[in-house]
């Protein structure tokens, strides 16, 4: 974690390319059953909106996802052959390379917003 922060990457980058890099993992036949258990976990509790202590308790919110997911991915890192980790964590940096699709990020915005009135209308119509 030393060479991100020595290359300007954020914490947050850090742990979502690690995040990726044990789902690839995870879905590689290579990876002892073991291993695929913990990587699951770590990544269902790294992109779960639900924390074991939530986020709007002052300081503790924010204490187990910066405890609880960098333990994960040291114990998965343990269980999986170091040069099969190398492999996938070297895909999702590339990964994480590509170039963000605006125009996508809008249409994705601009979908969710039609749903949405769509929705207000219906249940206005019903109520009114």
């Amino acid at each position: 974690m030393r060479d991100a922060v020595a290359m300007g990457q954020s914490f947050a980058h850090r742990i979502r390319i690690e995040a990726h890099a044990i789902w690839l993992a995870v879905r590689d036949p290579r990876t002892p059953a073991v291993a695929k258990v913990v990587g699951m976990l770590v990544v269902g509790y790294a992109l779960s909106p639900i924390d074991l202590v939530p986020d709007f308790i002052p300081v503790l919110g924010l204490i187990d996802d910066a405890l609880l997911i960098p333990a994960g991915v040291w114990l998965f890192a343990k269980l999986v052959p170091a040069e099969l980790l190398a492999e996938h964590r070297a895909t999702a940096q590339a990964a994480s390379q590509r170039p963000v699709s605006r125009w996508g990020i809008l249409v994705i915005l601009a979908t969710w917003a039609a749903i949405a009135l769509i929705a207000y209308e219906f249940v206005m119509l019903r109520y009114d």
